[in-house]
């Protein structure tokens, strides 16, 4: 695909749930060739690059720049491209070089307490954390707001990249709330209300059922039963188009943690 027909994607404006859909698989399919369905990840070489185009897709889902939504800048973003799907060649470094990240100090701190975690060398465990750090403010479930299929995907994915920390997750908590919660403790912040998991009120939020559907299947879901309804004379549309939402930046980095970290 040409850069003319790719560029436009990635400032497209959030719409209504079906075009959103069809955005996210047609950009994973892009990358990689094959609907998200469909992805092979037995390989980690192939887990990586499912993993980047399912946060490409989700990202480019929201709306909005998509190099703000994935957490990269605009050179970042082009690197990655050209390392991980060169088979695309789209050279967009010049036009992608515009774009730069406004940085959020919410975002920043987990981000570099990703950095410290990696165990792979390379680009790649840098565009992670960052793409990581940013998609974490999203209010869905983390697999989720990286577009991946599921919770054992995310799992693998820090197991592989973030290992030290992957191995602090003893008890499987989930893993936003478990970020959220060691950088609380590295700042010296105190966010639980009992020393002991299992005594605490809120133990069905840090350690409760974490499945459900992808963002791309539940969009299919929701359109299909939306195809399915008939259509009666002056109804109003059910999902009207909405603006790009770009949370703001933090003011207090620190009572955010806490925040998130208790959400």
């Amino acid at each position: 695909m040409s850069e003319a027909h790719f560029l436009p994607l990635m400032a497209a404006c959030a719409v209504d749930a079906n075009s959103q859909m069809h955005r996210g698989i047609a950009i994973y399919s892009l990358l990689t060739g094959v609907p998200p369905a469909d992805a092979d990840i037995a390989v980690d070489s192939n887990l990586d690059r499912h993993v980047l185009a399912s946060i490409l897709a989700a990202a480019t889902m929201d709306g909005g720049s998509l190099p703000e939504k994935a957490g990269l800048s605009g050179l970042e973003l082009a690197a990655l491209l050209e390392q991980y799907f060169p088979s695309l060649e789209i050279k967009l470094a010049e036009q992608l070089s515009a774009f730069k990240c406004e940085e959020d100090d919410e975002i920043a701190m987990l981000r570099d307490f990703l950095l410290k975690q990696r165990s792979t060398e390379g680009d790649i465990g840098r565009w992670l954390a960052a793409m990581i750090a940013r998609r974490a403010i999203e209010p869905d479930h983390l697999w989720e707001a990286l577009g991946l299929r599921n919770r054992g995907e995310l799992s693998r994915l820090l197991s592989r990249h973030f290992a030290p920390l992957a191995l602090r997750n003893v008890n499987n908590m989930r893993w936003k709330r478990f970020f959220y919660r060691m950088l609380c403790e590295d700042e010296g912040l105190v966010m639980c209300t009992t020393p002991v998991c299992t005594q605490c009120v809120d133990f069905n939020l840090c350690f409760g059922e974490e499945s459900g559907e992808s963002r791309m299947a539940e969009r299919r879901r929701d359109f299909l039963l939306q195809a399915a309804r008939p259509v009666v004379a002056g109804d109003w549309p059910s999902e009207l188009p909405q603006g790009s939402a770009i949370a703001p930046s933090s003011e207090k980095a620190s009572q955010d943690l806490v925040s998130r970290a208790e959400g």
